[in-house]
């Protein structure tokens, strides 16, 4: 993919999601990532939360109508080539977000790709959102999204499936395709038995393709399934085809694991920095 030159809009991505006050995760890894991957980053905030490298300890909703506004005032004025979902904290908010992607052509059926990654778990595994917005996760933005990206605690949640080995990682992404999406990739950094590496697993209803990356010994990946999706968007965005873009993906994330920092007193960040050329080694001096 050629970089753009100088003076030329690069493509656009919105992202759809929450705050993360630590700019570990969430919008500002999204608006990292775009920025590494050479697009220009909107957003929509779905949520503010307040939180560190600790934990969440607060969660601040925007009201829905507010959501979709975010949505239209960018689609009808800048105009989006991609976009992506990441906390969207209920029901409402989902619902909202769904209309306002309907209004303005976003999702598969439309002129713009949409990925949505479902985050409904958190690091541990715990549920973070209620029954009634993983069923509109399932019922209304499954059926709109380019692909979907869950990690295996989400794959759980979302369609009942423990999985446990390669087998079941097959099945659930047959199980999750058959809720409407373009594609899906269920990722496998939660894999217990993949001890050497990490094989995401790309499913389009009709072939398998495994993705497989090293693993590497680091509690420092906050933000990770944030970047992954907002990458994949990007490759999207400049024009790839799904399965290249989700290789631009992974390819992005492994980096940016590798080069994970500690921050604070808790999980560090997934790192785009490894992708960014120091600007005062480019730029003349005035």
């Amino acid at each position: 993919m050629p970089e753009p030159s100088l003076g030329t809009t690069p493509p656009r991505v919105m992202t759809i999601a929450g705050t993360d006050s630590g700019g570990g995760a969430g919008i500002a890894a999204d608006l990292r990532t775009f920025a590494a991957c050479g697009v220009h980053g909107c957003l929509a905030v779905c949520a503010v939360t307040v939180q560190n490298s600790v934990g969440v300890t607060g969660v601040h909703t925007i009201p829905p109508e507010t959501v979709a506004a975010q949505i239209t005032a960018v689609a009808s004025d800048i105009g989006l080539d991609a976009a992506k979902t990441g906390m969207l904290a209920g029901a409402a908010i989902i619902e909202a977000v769904a209309r306002a992607c309907d209004e303005n052509g976003i999702g598969a059926d439309g002129r713009t790709p949409l990925i949505i990654d479902p985050v409904a778990a958190s690091m541990h595994g715990d549920q973070l959102l209620a029954d009634s917005a993983l069923d509109a996760f399932r019922g209304l933005l499954f059926p709109r999204a380019t692909l979907v990206t869950p990690n295996l605690d989400e794959v759980r949640l979302l369609v009942g499936i423990d999985v446990h080995d390669r087998e079941a990682q097959y099945a659930a992404a047959k199980e999750l395709h058959a809720l409407g999406p373009r594609a899906v990739l269920v990722k496998g950094g939660h894999l217990a038995e993949d001890t050497d590496g990490c094989v995401d697993l790309l499913f389009d209803g009709e072939s398998f393709t495994e993705l497989p990356g090293p693993r590497f010994d680091t509690g420092h990946t906050h933000g990770g399934g944030d970047s992954l999706a907002a990458a994949i968007a990007s490759g999207l965005a400049r024009g790839l085809a799904l399965p290249e873009a989700v290789e631009f993906g992974k390819r992005y994330i492994v980096e940016a694991v590798r080069h994970a920092y500690p921050l604070g007193q808790g999980h560090g960040p997934v790192s785009p920095l490894w992708a960014v050329r120091p600007w005062w080694e480019t730029v003349p001096s005035v």
